[in-house]
């Protein structure tokens, strides 16, 4: 190894491991011989992920995926990153009703926040079957319909970008010493993983409030909106419950992991519970008609960054979203999507509607602007890395 590979490897020991610190981890103080081993440093109130026996979270593992999380050459014709559709201060999502790729082709779905995405029981908005990261993140790497990252027909080319830049592949080498060749999609995709499963997010009012015994975290206002919300009267709890608000979640010590897909009434084109062709939710996986417009049950946390909502981004507002479920569901009076979704047959028995008045819909929504951790955005162990030097 030339002495000036050798020291640029243990200056990235250096900055990842003051890296970790910040993002809540702990590495040992020890000399590594190899990785260096990570373990969370968790927020009171959210358990310890699972973490993959072949993919152990480290200092090293963790460092290369965030560099590769911003990079734009590991799209086939380097004009897009992960990043490109995932912004820190979006929580992650895009701000766009749906994504578009690195050719400019629109997805079906709208771009989902990575907040404690650690925790899905399944990932992405309607697949059943994809239920690590290491899985889900091939599909916007090798995915053809639509093209997202276009890496297809474009693997050595982007392979050696990495090759060919010994800053990158000093990362590499540390990430996976083992390895005599290790600038591999397989271990792009572990980096990867590693990295997005440390972007835990627990510093909110909320959090404070219930796991921190803070009772001035939560204004007047949001107390009242967190009566409404894990009350009968809006019942907003019976989806988004739990530590992560959301649906199922996953962690050391769960037993059953099942997954959680609902029909909201979101649509109803048909005037029999269809939805949109190319987004019928766990339908398109499953056939069967009682799927028909299920979808996964996102986590509300950070959710005020999260805008547009819905899988397709066709509710633009936070107040949007609650209006929606006082009505039971959305009618579309004219285009080609008109329909009753309130009356939407295989509509979950969760979204009935209700009746808000105008001062419980604003406290609804002080609680859900509760669930925002402001560190998130500015968390520099999250952020795009400085060019190397």
């Amino acid at each position: 190894m030339s002495s000036t590979l050798h020291s640029s490897l243990r200056w990235l020991a250096v900055v990842s491991i003051a890296g970790c610190a910040v993002a809540g981890c702990t590495a040992d103080d020890a000399e590594p011989t190899g990785p260096t081993p990570l373990t969370l440093a968790l927020p009171l109130g959210l358990p310890q992920p699972l973490i993959p026996a072949d993919n152990p979270l480290t200092v090293e593992g963790v460092e290369l995926g965030r560099h590769l999380f911003y990079d734009q050459r590991l799209s086939g014709n380097g004009q897009q990153a992960c990043a490109s559709c995932h912004f820190q201060d979006k929580g992650f999502a895009d701000g766009k009703p749906v994504s578009e790729g690195s050719t400019g082709e629109s997805t079906p779905r709208n771009s989902m926040g990575l907040t404690n995405v650690a925790y899905n029981t399944t990932l992405t908005w309607a697949n059943p079957v994809l239920k690590t990261l290491e899985q889900q993140i091939k599909v916007p790497m090798f995915g053809e319909f639509p093209i997202e990252l276009g890496i297809t027909g474009n693997e050595e080319t982007v392979l050696q970008r990495f090759r060919d830049d010994a800053y990158t592949a000093a990362l590499f080498a540390a990430a996976f010493p083992a390895d005599p060749d290790p600038i591999d999609f397989d271990n792009v995709v572990k980096a990867l993983a590693s990295f997005v499963r440390t972007i835990v997010s627990g510093d909110t009012p909320y959090d404070r409030y219930v796991y921190g015994g803070d009772s001035a975290a939560l204004s007047p206002s949001a107390k009242r909106g967190l009566d409404l919300f894990f009350g009968e009267k809006a019942e907003c709890f019976h989806c988004h419950g739990g530590f992560n608000l959301s649906g199922a979640a996953t962690h050391t010590g769960v037993t059953l992991n099942e997954a959680s897909f609902f029909n909201n009434g979101l649509y109803n084109v048909d005037g029999m519970g269809s939805y949109p062709a190319g987004n019928t939710g766990l339908f398109e996986f499953t056939k069967k008609a009682d799927d028909m417009g299920r979808f996964r049950v996102p986590t509300l946390r950070n959710v005020t960054e999260t805008a547009p909502y819905m899988h397709d981004g066709s509710l633009a507002t936070l107040e949007d979203v609650v209006r929606f479920y006082e009505a039971g569901g959305r009618h579309i009076e004219s285009g080609e999507n008109a329909g009753d979704g309130r009356a939407n047959p295989y509509k979950s028995q969760f979204v009935p509607g209700f009746t808000l008045t105008d001062g419980e819909r604003a406290d609804l929504l002080a609680f859900l602007e509760s669930l925002t951790d402001p560190s998130l955005a500015t968390n520099p162990a999250f952020t795009k890395p400085a060019p190397a030097n």
